[in-house]
């Protein structure tokens, strides 16, 4: 199970620090990614973390802005968000691939979904 938090109102060129803690399973063992869905859009990858924390993955509209980093013995995988835009708007999900498949920016590789947590950055 997966509990996103985090999210919220803020102004654009604000941060957030989004966090998910990870209940039950192997938390360790699994890449952990996070996508969005804006309204009226499909969910799109924004970034992911191998379960060792080596290696790490952005989409180019959140490259040098987004931060993903995990903490093992917490549970918890983290997503600082800087220099928002009014476009990060999006129900933002946290997501874990116990396999770590082979394309880390499809959803379909993700098994476990947290429920989501709003942010919107207005202009």
């Amino acid at each position: 199970q997966l509990q996103a938090s985090g999210g919220g109102l803020v102004q654009a060129g604000g941060s957030l620090r989004l966090s998910c803690v990870a209940s039950g399973g192997t938390f360790r063992r699994y890449r952990m990614g996070w996508f969005r869905q804006a309204p009226g859009k499909e969910r799109e990858f924004v970034t992911a973390i191998t379960s060792s924390g080596g290696s790490t993955y952005y989409a180019d509209s959140v490259k040098g802005r987004f931060t993903i980093s995990r903490d093992n013995a917490k549970n918890t995988v983290s997503l600082q968000m800087n220099s928002l835009k009014p476009e990060d708007t999006a129900v933002y999900h946290c997501a874990a691939d116990p396999y770590a498949g082979p394309d880390v920016t499809m959803s379909y590789e993700y098994y476990h979904w947290g429920q989501g947590t709003q942010v919107t950055v207005s202009s």
